[in-house]
């Protein structure tokens, strides 16, 4: 069997040493949209570094290297086929803001394996400390299709939920750039699924799919602009699901319900495809400026 669940989960958690720069997140920020219109000053506090701000959802690629979907297929007990994975879901819960530069230990382990019968769901949790303590901790859902059907356990539904009935408090409209899967990918995650046709097409996509967490990172901005008004401090959890893809040079429309006190609610779908979900169950936890 490819995935060998108790195996999986018995494997220690391998420690890294990760490090970062402004330009680093500089990068990250104009790979998810930052920069229009490029003078400004609200777009400046993502791209110029004397005044830059660091948007929570950084955390997903800093330090560069393979994101946590690539992560969970390097575990014991893990070998599957790539084209077979999707990113199920992330998850994010932020200790402290985020310096601009930093180096931090991150150790990533194996939470949760579910069996979903006709697939598997890995979920890879990784803590990530820095010399004045923990810093974030992060989830990637990872599903792997054909992979079930060993008899574990199925865990919660995958299910998205519907969004809410009533109509959003706000609605924001994001173009995607035709080139932005191959910008954001310079942040470190080289999947082939969204950069070369042919690797596309064998996952079943008609051409290269723009990365969830782009989306992820494009969406959290859209909250923090609008409803935080810029202050990337004041961001405390964020998680979605991935419900379907964006393609590049796509819009977003980004639906946004002010829940409660410290709380949004957020769905995402693609404009051109009559709001096709792409981004389910998501939610912003807020608090005071930091």
């Amino acid at each position: 069997m490819p995935i060998d669940a108790a195996r999986a989960l018995a494997a220690a958690p391998p420690v890294r040493e990760i490090a970062w720069d402004h330009k680093d997140v500089q990068l990250y920020h104009l790979g998810i949209g930052a920069g229009t219109p490029a003078t400004d000053p609200l777009e400046l506090r993502y791209t110029l570094e004397s005044r830059l701000r660091v948007l929570p959802a950084f955390a997903t690629v800093a330090g560069g290297g393979a994101p946590g979907v690539i992560r969970a297929l390097s575990v014991p007990g893990v070998d599957v086929d790539l084209a077979r994975v999707l990113h199920g879901g992330q998850s994010l819960r932020v200790h402290r803001p985020l310096p601009s530069a930093g180096r931090a230990t991150a150790a990533s382990r194996l939470a949760a394996v579910y069996d979903k019968g006709t697939a598997a769901v890995l979920v890879l949790r990784t803590e990530v400390t820095g010399a004045e303590g923990p810093l974030w901790t992060e989830e990637a859902e990872v599903f792997v299709r054909g992979e079930g059907g060993w008899g574990g356990e199925r865990g919660p539904s995958g299910r998205p939920a519907p969004p809410p009935a009533e109509e959003p408090d706000l609605v924001v409209e994001r173009p995607l750039r035709e080139d932005q899967a191959l910008l954001y990918r310079l942040s470190g995650d080289l999947n082939p699924l969204h950069a070369e046709p042919e690797f596309a097409a064998r996952a079943g996509f008609a051409r290269p799919v723009l990365h969830g967490l782009c989306t992820y990172g494009s969406t959290l901005k859209t909250v923090v602009d609008t409803v935080l008004d810029g202050d990337v401090t004041r961001v405390r959890e964020y998680r979605t699901r991935f419900a379907g893809v964006a393609y590049p040079g796509e819009t977003l429309r980004v639906r946004v319900w002010r829940a409660d006190e410290g709380l949004v609610r957020v769905a995402v779908g693609a404009v051109e495809r009559d709001d096709a979900p792409v981004l389910a169950d998501t939610v912003v936890r807020y608090g005071p400026a930091t």
